[in-house]
């Protein structure tokens, strides 16, 4: 692929064909009386109008009989003009020879010729002026006629890719491979001027003062097509062992790189013979054409040929990005260089057919047979590698375990090789090419996503890894822990992975094989994303990275000011901690929304255009974000009124607890056992609320005990009050008292009650207190009412008074 007689060597051979086809000859001219010059050019004038009632009627043709039918009509048209064209050369000669004889016009002075002899010279000088003319006009026509069977052949082209399901003939019948004379002569006629040119531009560059350099420039890039790839190669194994850490990234970094050295090794050879010719002296603008497209062909297949070898990699079986067994590997070696070979054939068909303008005819017998040779080698291919692995289960040797989606993709490549058979068999010659075309181009955009997920996601993991020594700099010198690297490997490797895949299928629904180039990707990716919906709201794909970039900042600035309230301005100003989470969530807030208008406003959005969004927002808040909203509004009422604040030990519902946090949407409870509940901010506004720490409200601690009935209660109540007063959590004012709360049968219920600086304070005082009050009890022999006592007191009420009914 790096030089350029191989080119010429395998056109040569797909069109020899139309060399050992039986030619035929032009009709011979009308015998009979010549026309004379005054009727040549009314007919000329004829074929002239003829010619531009064709032009339009082509114009408004979409079907391909039609076309058929003013191609022939065209064709006996170019007959009839290059007959008219041969006539008129030896009326031509003949004037020429006879003014040649009477001689030019005597200068004045130089003596007087006869009126006859001057006549005859005016006579023959306007002759020769009509001849001329229509000379003149008859080229013009061969110009025209030969400039419109070319467009329709382009058209008859272009309806037969577009029509998939029309029927030429099966490759297998003798009409198919028939070709008429008259287009077999044109066919042959423009494939030897194209020829005539590319042997011009051949032989000039190897003229005695262009020689050398020309050959030591083509020595260069086979040096480079050949030597470039096994030296770069080496190359990348010794930077993958020395500088890239273990694990799979040397894996997918080997494959990918691979396939890119040689499809640049490749572009750089190609260049390098492109120059070699072209600098002699300009290109013929079909040669030019022809190089270009050649050039664009052979940089596509030699990326076939790279991702193939990569995808192999016979040389490191180790380093295979998908598990597969040697010596199926081994079987399939050859296939990868001879795909790129068939598709460089393929695509140099195509553009053959379209530089030289190739009938429709000749365009279909190429497509069919290359068609076929490109679906029997991929059949062959995937034969070849199901016997492998049926030869490994027979001869008992442990195989790589296949997964579903290579024996998925086995299957589809082998039914799209049969189909493109059928069809070529049934004469469905279009679809066949259509279908080899699209396999070629999806294989090798999906094997390209494959190659640059795997990569994206080993690269990621890789840089962020905390074994790795970015890994570690970025732990030392951005205070990273384990979990922000996790997260920033997962955040980047999903925005790849989504970049890719855009782009993925906007390739396989956009582009196509031998004509889309990454930079038409791009630009059809641009207009996607520039399309009439964002256009309306005048978005613009540079404001894109403005928006972000505002979006970042502001993110950072906003933080650091949080920051800076929260641990520097407000502790030095304000005392109480609840109000100064509440200022400090509002603040947040509120720049939330200033950043999201600014990131809006950036975009270059215009509010009138958002009129539908409010809308939109207006209907929703009527129906499924009320509950939002409302909890949303509750939340700015607390965050304002403060009736309830970060800090307070509230009680809702039955549950009490710590209010921790204030949320936009909701509030945080911190529970005794230190479990956290959500409670929805409307609650707090519209439901009873026990706030028992709003101002500053002390904790009272209050103790119930049971008495038998045989006590002094004055005694107790001296126990109670000195186990309070000796406490020192309990405050003095107000003092601590008891209460004759209960006297019944079962007993006397006394309660003591002290207060405590905080509600806070209220269990663990209780806790300490009763075991003091406990101590204290035994060591003056007090007994409590126990409960066996208070069931014998019941059930002997009772017996008395079963025993005084009894007795009335």
């Amino acid at each position: 692929m790096s030089k350029s007689l191989p080119v010429f060597l395998a056109t040569f051979l797909l069109f020899i064909g139309l060399f050992l086809a039986p030619q035929s000859t032009l009709a011979a001219q009308t015998e009979g009386q010549e026309p004379s010059l005054k009727e040549i050019a009314g007919q000329l004038k004829q074929y002239k109008t003829q010619i531009d009632n064709i032009k339009q009627q082509v114009s408004q043709t979409n079907t391909d009989s039609r076309l058929i039918k003013l191609f022939d009509t065209t064709q006996k048209l170019g007959v009839e003009v290059d007959n008219l064209a041969a006539l008129l050369q030896p009326m031509h000669e003949k004037v020429q020879a006879q003014l040649q004889v009477l001689g030019p016009a005597p200068e004045s002075g130089a003596g007087n010729e006869t009126a006859s002899v001057s006549q005859q010279r005016n006579a023959l000088n306007r002759d020769k002026k009509q001849i001329d003319e229509a000379i003149g006009t008859s080229q013009t026509l061969q110009t025209n006629i030969r400039a419109l069977g070319i467009q329709i052949n382009d058209l008859r082209r272009t309806y037969f890719k577009s029509q998939l399901t029309s029927n030429s003939g099966s490759m297998l019948s003798g009409t198919f491979w028939l070709q008429e004379a008259d287009t077999q002569a044109v066919d042959i006629q423009r494939f030897n001027d194209f020829c005539q040119q590319l042997l011009k531009t051949w032989q000039a560059a190897w003229e005695p003062e262009w020689f050398w350099g020309t050959f030591w420039l083509l020595v260069a890039a086979a040096g480079i097509a050949f030597s470039g790839c096994y030296l770069i190669d080496r190359l990348l194994v010794w930077i993958n062992i020395s500088y890239l850490p273990d694990g799979r990234l040397r894996r997918s970094f080997n494959t990918l790189a691979s396939t890119l050295v040689t499809m640049f090794t490749i572009m750089l050879a190609l260049s390098i013979v492109k120059s070699a010719f072209s600098r002699v002296a300009e290109f013929s603008p079909q040669v030019s054409d022809f190089v270009d497209g050649f050039f664009q062909l052979a940089v596509f297949c030699s990326l076939i040929y790279g991702a193939g070898r990569a995808f192999l990699s016979l040389k490191r079986p180790s380093w295979r990005l998908v598990q597969i067994d040697d010596s199926v590997a081994e079987s399939v070696r050859y296939f990868p260089p001879l795909l790129a070979i068939l598709g460089l054939l393929i695509g140099c068909l195509d553009l053959f057919n379209n530089t030289i303008g190739a009938s429709l005819g000749t365009t279909i017998r190429a497509n069919g047979l290359i068609s076929a040779v490109m679906a029997s080698v991929l059949l062959v291919m995937m034969v070849r590698v199901q016997h492998a692995h049926r030869r490994l289960e027979k001869e008992g040797e442990p195989a790589e375990k296949r997964s579903r989606l290579d024996a998925l993709v086995c299957m589809l490549i082998m039914l799209a090789s049969l189909v493109i058979l059928a069809s070529l068999l049934i004469g469905y010659i279009a679809f066949a090419r259509y279908l080899t075309y699209q396999m070629i181009w999806f294989s090798m955009v999906l094997m390209a996503f494959y190659y640059l997920v795997t990569f994206a996601t080993d690269f990621f993991a890789a840089v962020f890894s905390p074994h790795t020594a970015t890994g570690q700099a970025m732990k030392k010198s951005l205070r990273f822990k384990d979990r922000h690297l996790e997260q920033l490997a997962v955040v980047f490797t999903a925005f790849t992975k989504c970049t890719l895949l855009l782009i993925t299928i906007i390739a396989l629904f956009n582009g196509t094989f031998g004509t889309t180039t990454p930079s038409l990707l791009i630009s059809k990716l641009v207009t996607i994303l520039s399309g009439d919906g964002l256009k309306q709201l005048h978005i613009v794909p540079g404001n894109l990275l403005n928006a972000v970039l505002c979006l970042v900042i502001g993110l950072y600035i906003l933080r650091v000011t949080q920051r800076w309230l929260s641990q520097e301005l407000l502790p030095k100003t304000i005392t109480d901690i609840g109000i100064r989470a509440s200022l400090i969530t509002l603040f947040t807030n509120v720049g939330y929304v200033l950043l999201i208008l600014i990131t809006l406003a950036a975009l270059g959005i215009q509010w009138n255009n958002l009129a539908w969004i409010v809308s939109a927002l207006s209907v929703g808040i009527g129906f499924g974000l009320q509950e939002i909203v409302k909890n949303f509004i509750s939340g700015l009422i607390l965050l304002t009124e403060r009736p309830v604040k970060v800090g307070d030990m509230i009680g809702i519902g039955g549950i009490e607890g710590d209010v921790r946090r204030i949320n936009v949407r909701a509030t945080e409870i911190q529970l005794s056992d230190r479990s956290t509940m959500i409670v929805p901010n409307s609650q707090l506004i519209s439901q009873n609320v026990r706030n028992a720490t709003m101002g500053n409200a002390q904790g009272v601690v209050t103790i119930a005990l049971t008495f038998p009935t045989n006590i002094d209660p004055e005694l107790v109540r001296d126990l109670l009050l000195s186990a309070y007063q000796d406490y020192e959590v309990i405050l003095p004012t107000p003092a601590p008292y008891v209460r004759f709360s209960q006297l019944g049968p079962e007993g006397i219920i006394l309660s003591v009650t002290g207060y405590v600086a905080s509600p806070r304070m209220v269990g663990a005082s209780k806790s300490e207190l009763l075991f003091n009050i406990l101590k204290l009890l035994r060591k003056n022999e007090v007994n409590l009412s126990s409960p066996q006592e208070v069931v014998f007191m019941k059930q002997r009420a009772k017996a008395l008074d079963d025993d005084d009914e009894f007795s009335s």
